[in-house]
């Protein structure tokens, strides 16, 4: 690739959803971006991403009625993979389709968490990202959280630095469960809970494992547990509830996905030390809103995160009645009482730094620090834990048997 840094990066997304929603909201704290274009097969939000791009002052965007249109656009140099799971890799065949065909001059590639449903999928990814010679970053917000970002340079620095490093990190995220229909599809989305937000967690408990500078594959993989539950969803009451809000096709009377999942991943380091990760995630949450907690241990510290343990608090009375939302906290559960307010969500999670990287990166020609090879470590480490759910024992890496494998509320249709 030649002609960098070039002095904007100009991204098309392909998908429309909630999370290219806050990934727009995200980008009005990075410099050197315009929205250029976007497609999805919804007009309807096509036309709202159009929209808010024009409100945030992102660029002028252009609604594609097709895929190939969006990738043959003279103005997108980078393309942000935001469309659903079972979508993703039909995405990357065509850019890698038309980039090879010399059709398309997009020269980047980022896809949100996770990269795909199973190893096969994620491996195709990695291997069409190169073969058409793409950049490629894997969007994984958590590893580019403020408290993480800051929380792990404090850590390293003062404290691993003069007493050893961390030896465990503890990542658990849950919510009251997703947006839309097919995050609660097995076939679609890839599994449950598991594959929806585990992803998160064992991938930002291995960056605060891993020192500074240092290859994420500096921690190998020995061996994953994993436990899976379907605790709420599944009780008449709750599956009636997700038949009435989304259809027919979200079936948990006779077709449900895990909302609870439990994993143990444990690593060796450089010098063979052993290391730990635990991980929790859950759909079955009741509380103000979505919550992630992070620990960070070591021989003479901790390090410890709570997103729901704000600074900004508001109390409102029964009196004050009003319409649902999520003005105050992702996944927000109620509108009433004393709720905890996220000032800055983009920045919190991690989106306005995670683009801020991704950007320049890509601008400047550079290697981002999470690319498609770490969106295909978290699903080995993923498939390793649904595998070790269905057997009920430990999995040890290397698995060979994961390439193929395809967790049981994935597999089609009997």
């Amino acid at each position: 690739m030649t002609g960098f840094p070039k002095e904007k990066l100009r991204v098309g997304f392909v998908g429309s959803g909630f999370i290219a929603q806050f990934h727009l909201r995200s980008m009005i704290g990075v410099r050197n971006v315009e929205v250029t274009g976007v497609y999805s097969r919804s007009a309807e939000r096509r036309d709202r991403i159009v929209s808010i791009v024009d409100e945030l002052g992102l660029g002028t965007c252009t609604a594609h009625e097709s895929l190939e249109s969006l990738l043959r656009a003279e103005n997108v140099d980078a393309i942000w993979i935001l469309s659903p799971n079972h979508t993703r890799l039909g995405v990357m065949r065509k850019l890698h389709e038309e980039v090879k065909g010399g059709r398309s001059q997009v020269f980047a590639v980022a896809c949100e968490k996770p990269l795909a449903r199973t190893v096969a999928e994620a491996r195709e990814m990695v291997r069409l990202a190169e073969d058409a010679g793409l950049n490629h970053g894997y969007l994984e917000n958590q590893v580019f959280c403020t408290p993480v970002l800051r929380g792990k340079e404090i850590i390293w620095r003062r404290a691993a630095s003069t007493t050893g490093r961390p030896y465990l990190a503890r990542a658990a995220e849950e919510h009251s469960g997703p947006h839309e229909a097919w995050f609660w599809q097995g076939d679609q989305q890839g599994g449950g809970v598991l594959s929806d937000m585990m992803c998160h967690s064992v991938e930002v408990a291995r960056h605060l494992l891993t020192a500074p500078g240092a290859p994420r594959n500096s921690l190998k993989v020995k061996a994953v547990n994993g436990t899976v539950a379907t605790l709420k969803w599944t009780r008449p009451h709750y599956a009636d509830l997700l038949r009435d809000r989304y259809g027919a096709e979200v079936d948990y009377r006779n077709r449900p996905s895990e909302d609870f999942a439990r994993g143990t991943v444990e690593l060796e380091d450089e010098n063979g030390n052993e290391l730990m990760i635990e991980a929790t995630t859950s759909w079955a949450y009741v509380g103000a809103g979505l919550r992630i907690q992070l620990e960070l241990l070591g021989p003479e510290y901790a390090m410890e995160f709570n997103s729901l343990g704000t600074g900004l608090k508001v109390f409102m009375s029964r009196a004050v009645t009003g319409s649902e939302g999520e003005d105050l906290v992702e996944k927000q559960n109620a509108e009433q009482g004393l709720m905890p307010v996220l000032e800055d969500e983009a920045g919190v999670y991690g989106y306005t730094d995670e683009n801020r990287h991704m950007v320049e990166c890509f601008r400047k020609g550079e290697r981002p620090l999470e690319t498609f090879h770490d969106g295909l470590a978290v699903v080995e480490i993923l498939m390793g834990l649904y595998r070790s759910a269905e057997l009920g024992q430990t999995v040890r890496f290397p698995a060979p048997e994961l390439e193929d494998y395809v967790p049981p509320v994935a597999r089609p249709r009997q």
